[in-house]
């Protein structure tokens, strides 16, 4: 058999594209390589690429086993490479690369540096690491800072590319001989051993006061023998790794832009005018660069070029993400290949990983929620993900365990998954993670039933499942986004029990965060499920929860009126009592709410009647709940000696032994409930001392439950109270909390606490 020579793979490789009938710019883009790198193998100037890069060759030219086999037999030769013998160094002096004259921000990282330069001079040499996502501007950077800095080293600046993105990055050998050619080391004093250079290279850095730049470094191994040991010398890494290994180093920190260094970026490259006229349309076209500087430097180079374009319709058209990686390429630069040729390096594994990320719902993932996409083992996924951060790939949480991308790396992933995970495999994996998060979902909502008194079953990994209520509402939170979006998986595959199951075990759980909206998505999904398992119990309960959602969480007392009718109306066919007084409950609270005060009293009056006589733990809580809505609705009709009764009797209610089978925390907020009942209906009839305690108590048990949809309104009523009992400074604390709280959670009384904390200062003034 005729062995394949060094030079024959560039010559096969240009002959199946050429067969192909593609351009080297397609067939780069399809099997993620840079153009240069692919010219550089068809002109022979790479002769034996990586069997990776090889494989993405033969998958892009659609090439059979034995074709792709042929192909990589033919890159074997060029791989066996002969160590250069010690002869004439290679001319050149790595001077540095241009300036920008545009470059922009970086103040603090250019700061650090300075510092750096500044304690070289007396304590010995400095390395700094400048690592991070690929468009970052890493590059750019440095060549400035050395720019900046070139002043306090008179003994030479340089700067050499290390190309770890190439199918083959610099040898340490290789670069050592470079730098000590451009040092002025004649070839033939050059020594043979990569020891022996690396030895050199630091005797000579010991005497000189030198800046060194070196450039897209792979990893430690290629870095270490190129830094100085001694002198006064300051050295610049940038890399798309991490570099974690290398010690005693400074990192500097390149964050995204903020919005108004980016539009600052913009304005440098596209004119101050241009700007001016769309200052919105710069701040949208900031956003939907992601803040990155190469999208940024893209979209104002694009626009510089089109000097009668609108920076308006350039931001419009990148609004739709599925052409946003399209657009921002102009000339040779272009975000996707900066991406791509990261995701190159990854091997298959982690590829997919990235690729299954981009199907998490919400910002950020968990490694369970990784695992459970790519179909690897936990472990492993918690690996790879740390490795996908330190390529700049993922960003981690600042706190917890839990990793997201940056908005086009995420759409990067996305567009890789569409290309290369097939529509079976995708629903597969959205399958297999609704299916789990759904179980621990459901398991870990029952930690707060009322009626249990165990630790809940069914969850699907009982080894990492939360244990207690402080876990159990942590996991929820985190993981809100993922069980939603499973929940309308299951909903969407026709898995109604299973939806059903959920749905109700997240009721008393939903007590305790109202200021979810989503809720209203839970149970009317509960309550879809319920019509197409044909079961008019559930039917109506979940139509009651779905009432309160819209009562009390989306504050659309219209939409819980419906759903409260509907509920009312399946409850009377099937015979339920309990959600016949339920249904009558949540109806009057909006009809309070539309102001149809009598309609209301009338409802609950027939709501309490239907529980009266219930003597188990539910007609208990429903009476507790419907009597202090009674109270309350009494109170607003101008009512409120007889609102006081009610809620006193609702006190009476909460000393019931029977109350006493549901867990303490719950116990203790009907009580509070209560209470903050009882002092709104003192505040409303002027006894204004009276009111002040049972406030108090109310919002101190909210807040010891963070529970801030209830927090809220009591920290306006207390505030209100300390007001007229003339605490002014108390006041002010309490009403600027509420006016905080309600804010943030959109609560329809945010203008009432606003007004009050108005009038406070008006009168103080």
């Amino acid at each position: 058999m005729t062995r394949s020579t060094p030079g024959e793979f560039g010559q096969r490789l240009r002959a199946l594209r050429l067969g192909a009938g593609l351009s080297q710019e397609q067939l780069a883009h399809s099997a993620g390589l840079s153009v240069r790198a692919l010219a550089n193998m068809e002109r022979g100037r790479t002769t034996g690429p990586q069997r990776q890069s090889v494989q993405a060759l033969a998958r892009a030219l659609g090439l059979n086993a034995d074709r792709t086999r042929s192909l990589e037999d033919a890159a074997v030769p060029g791989r066996q490479r002969v160590r250069p013998a010690a002869g004439p160094a290679p001319s050149g002096t790595l001077s540095l690369p241009r300036d920008a004259g545009d470059f922009t921000a970086r103040a603090a990282a250019l700061t650090t540096l300075e510092h750096l330069a500044d304690s070289a001079e007396t304590g010995g040499p400095s390395v700094a690491v400048v690592a991070g996502a690929p468009g970052l501007g890493k590059t750019a950077f440095a060549v400035h800072a050395a720019h900046r800095l070139a002043p306090r080293f008179p003994d030479g600046q340089y700067c050499l590319d290390l190309r770890a993105m190439d199918t083959e990055p610099v040898r340490p050998d290789e670069a050592l001989l470079r730098l000590l050619a451009a040092f002025g080391v004649a070839g033939q004093a050059v020594p043979r051993s990569l020891e022996d250079r690396a030895g050199l290279l630091r005797s000579l850095t010991a005497t000189r006061r030198l800046l060194l730049v070196l450039d897209n470094a792979a990893h430690e191994n290629q870095i270490r023998p190129l830094l100085p040991g001694s002198g006064t010398s300051l050295t610049i890494i940038t890399s798309r790794k991490s570099l974690t290994g290398l010690e005693a180093v400074h990192r500097v920190d390149l964050p995204l832009l903020r919005r108004e260094e980016a539009v600052a970026l913009l304005t440098r490259i596209v004119g101050p005018e241009r700007v001016a006229r769309e200052a919105q349309a710069a701040r949208d076209l900031a956003d939907r660069c992601g803040r990155l500087p190469l999208a940024l430097r893209i979209a104002g180079q694009r626009l510089a070029a089109r000097p009668h374009e609108t920076l308006g319709k350039l931001a419009a058209l990148l609004s739709h993400e599925e052409c946003r990686l399209d657009l921002l390429q102009t000339g040779d630069l272009r975000v996707r290949a900066a991406f791509t040729l990261s995701y190159q390096q990854l091997d298959d594994a982690s590829r997919l990983l990235l690729r299954r990320c981009a199907l998490a719902a919400g910002p950020d993932v968990s490694p369970e929620t990784a695992a459970l996409l790519a179909d690897i083992p936990l472990r492993d996924a918690r690996l790879r993900l740390e490795e996908l951060c330190d390529r700049g790939l993922l960003q981690t949480d600042p706190a917890a365990e839990r990793y997201g991308f940056h908005d086009l790396l995420g759409l990067f992933a996305a567009e890789r998954m569409t290309a290369e995970d097939d529509p079976p495999a995708r629903d597969a994996a959205l399958d297999r993670l609704s299916r789990w998060m759904l179980a621990r979902a459901t398991a870990t909502a029952l930690h707060f039933d009322a009626e249990r008194h165990d630790a809940p079953t069914g969850d699907p990994d009982p080894a990492t499942a939360p244990a207690g209520r402080d876990q159990a509402r942590a996991w929820l939170e985190a993981e809100r986004n993922q069980w939603l979006a499973a929940l309308h998986h299951a909903h969407a595959a026709g898995r109604h029990r299973q939806v059903l199951d959920t749905a109700l075990a997240m009721h008393w759980f939903s007590d305790l965060t109202q200021h979810w909206r989503q809720w209203v998505d839970v149970f009317g999904i509960g309550v879809d499920a319920a019509r197409a398992l044909g079961s008019p119990h559930e039917e109506a309960t979940h139509l009651n929860y779905l009432a309160w959602a819209h009562n009390r969480c989306a504050h659309n007392p219209l939409a819980a009126l419906e759903a409260a009718d509907a509920a009312l109306s399946v409850a009377r066919a099937c015979d339920d009592p309990l959600q016949t007084g339920w249904a009558l409950g949540c109806g009057a609270g909006a009809l309070r709410r539309l102001g149809r005060i009598d309609e209301a009293i009338a409802r609950l009056d027939e709501s309490a009647d239907c529980h009266r006589d219930n003597l188990t733990l539910q007609g208990r809580l429903a009476l507790l709940t419907t009597l202090n809505t009674l109270g309350e609705a009494l109170r607003g009709h101008g009512r409120a000696d007889q609102a006081t009764a009610v809620h006193r009797r609702s006190l009476e209610i909460c000393e019931e032994g029977v109350l006493h089978q549901v867990a303490p925390h719950l116990r203790a907020i009907y009580r509070a409930v209560t209470l903050q009942h009882l002092g709104n209906d003192h505040a409303a009839l002027g006894r204004w001392q009276e009111a002040e305690a049972p406030l108090r108590q109310a919002l101190a048990v909210f807040e010891s439950l963070d529970m801030p949809g209830w927090a809220g309104p009591a920290q306006l009523e207390l505030g209100c109270v300390l007001r007229r009992l003339d605490h002014p400074d108390e006041a002010r604390a309490a009403l600027a909390a509420a006016l905080r709280t309600l804010t943030a959670h959109h609560h329809p009384r945010q203008a009432e606490a606003a007004t009050e904390l108005h009038t406070l200062d008006h009168a103080r003034h």
